[in-house]
């Protein structure tokens, strides 16, 4: 199965690369020659390549800058994604779509359900809303793909950033009323090639439509952090006291959703598949990244 996927070098495009052998060919291909605002260049990577499936998960992602950037943040997750979405229909091509859990305002006490009521809170929350409606219309095969708070040895994520500003801090103020589900990038694409064989084995099936995927649990980014810390000090490496602290007390020009859970029942029924538990994924990350970069101070 060869898979096109846009993107060189965002967290999920890397971890999706990472995975490529002799069952699942996957070419990543970013700009100049695949530019999401350049619906040409997509059809023309199409055509050269010849892949079996689209997979797109390059996206406009500086939640706090879309503020102030909304043209940006929709040329690429909006009209962007529909520029995907539309060639890989041209082409006969079923493409599956990387979206997120800020698309939801957050009220709601339990996780959400794919048929709960949208109401992003922002930019990239809107932005990233209005792709899935574009690309759901512009290709009747499209799979969109809801997932949450990713992170990786790969780019800039919460546990990288963690490590770093531990580097010269012994204590750090994190948020700890707005709940999650940390899902490692790895994790994501290991979903996202259970999708592919799903297609290829039943290429004319009911699969189309939006589904949630993430790491199962839930936590908040304190208590993201602290185990971020707990299993950096069992392999010898930065630790730091985590104070919790309200939204309120730290203000952001984008306004994050309080809740961001999201139930992946009907992902695990449809597809077979599930995502490994937050907690498990934070040693493997710790294990795969350079840390080098994050060394122990000397006390």
């Amino acid at each position: 199965m060869r898979i096109l996927v846009t993107g060189r070098d965002g967290q999920v495009t890397r971890c999706l690369a990472d995975l490529s052998d002799d069952r699942h060919e996957i070419a990543t291909v970013g700009r100049p020659q695949l530019d999401l605002t350049d619906a040409g260049s997509i059809a023309a990577v199409i055509a050269e390549m010849k892949p079996d499936i689209v997979v797109n998960p390059a996206a406009y992602t500086a939640v706090d800058k879309a503020e102030s950037e909304p043209d940006a943040a929709f040329a690429v997750n909006a009209e962007g994604a529909e520029n995907v979405a539309g060639a890989a229909d041209e082409a006969g091509l079923p493409l599956i779509h990387i979206s997120t859990d800020y698309v939801f305002s957050g009220d709601k006490p339990t996780p959400y359900a794919e048929t709960d009521e949208t109401g992003p809170t922002g930019v990239y929350g809107q932005s990233k809303l209005e792709g899935e409606k574009l690309v759901l219309a512009a290709n009747p095969r499209a799979v969109v793909l809801r997932t949450a708070w990713v992170f990786s040895p790969y780019g800039n994520n919460f546990l990288k950033t963690m490590l770093r500003v531990a580097k010269d801090r012994d204590e750090l103020r994190v948020v700890d009323d707005q709940r999650g589900t940390p899902t490692y990038a790895p994790d994501i694409a290991a979903g996202v090639l259970a999708v592919c064989d799903r297609i290829a084995a039943e290429p004319d099936g009911h699969w189309s439509g939006v589904y949630h995927m993430v790491a199962e649990g839930e936590t908040s980014w304190a208590g993201f952090a602290e185990a971020i810390f707990a299993a950096s000090k069992e392999r010898g490496g930065l630790t730091a006291k985590v104070t919790r602290i309200t939204t309120a007390d730290y203000p952001t020009p984008a306004r994050r959703p309080a809740n961001s859970r999201l139930d992946t029942t009907r992902f695990v029924e449809t597809f077979g598949h599930r995502l490994p538990a937050w907690e498990t994924a934070i040693g493997r990350c710790l294990d795969a990244l350079d840390t080098s970069a994050f060394p122990p101070s000397a006390a």
